[in-house]
């Protein structure tokens, strides 16, 4: 019985989590479970389950008499994300770099190419993105490149957006251009302090963006309004 209550709780649990990571279900915006229950043809029962499972895994806030709402996260939980991503994404590179070869370099250099074209803000995030998958993918770890991409994606293209308008396109592309020259001379112990110096950049710009606004509670996509 619990097996069948989890089969059926799965797409009703990646169903909300793509929901609220692209901005669809917006922070605070309530998860009604019959109006759930109804557009996926089941039960309450698979319903509770996958709500409770986004409550586990930090998505959404479950409150007795108030039912389940879409969770934002909070300064602190997003510069903790940040430091995670530091450990997570130098590994990934550092195991990547034997590994790649012609094809995974002449991608990352077309995808860091138009970065360098690029003005629209949400096109430089985008790319942003594409740029460090494609310099990760040769490590041939599926757990660990889902683990990035699921931290990634939990910072919200809001905040994503948001801090490109902060750092700008030149920093981040001269620091991009010289971790791929790195990658290029198979110099893995540079490319992953370059990497490291990186990220760790955009921490602070990112604190500094949080102070200045204000927050103490940040939305995982979509605007404060």
């Amino acid at each position: 019985m619990q097996t069948e209550i989890r089969s059926a709780a799965e797409p009703i649990y990646q169903a909300l989590k793509t929901g609220i990571l692209s901005g669809e279900l917006a922070p605070g915006q309530p998860l009604r479970q019959d109006e759930i229950a109804r557009l996926h043809g089941v039960s309450k029962i698979p319903v509770r389950e996958a709500l409770l499972r986004l409550e586990i895994d930090g998505y959404v806030l479950l409150r007795k008499n108030r039912g389940a709402t879409v969770r934002g996260l909070s300064a602190p939980e997003i510069l903790n994300i940040m430091d995670i991503r530091v450990a997570l994404e130098c590994l990934a590179l550092g195991l990547a770099i034997p590994q790649m070869g012609p094809s995974d370099l002449a991608e990352a250099r077309r995808v860091l190419d138009q970065y360098a074209q690029a003005t629209d803000v949400v096109r430089l995030s985008a790319l942003n993105l594409a740029f460090h998958q494609a310099l990760y993918a040769p490590s041939d770890n599926a757990e660990l490149l889902r683990m990035i991409s699921d931290l990634q994606h939990r910072i919200g293209p809001y905040i994503q957006h948001e801090m490109t308008r902060a750092t700008g396109h030149v920093r981040p592309q001269d620091e991009h251009l010289e971790i791929l020259l790195a990658c290029e001379a198979q110099d893995a112990d540079r490319a992953v302090s370059l990497l490291r110096r990186h990220i760790e950049t955009t921490k602070r710009e990112m604190a500094a963006w949080l102070r200045r606004r204000g927050f103490g509670a940040i939305p995982l996509q979509g605007d404060t309004k």
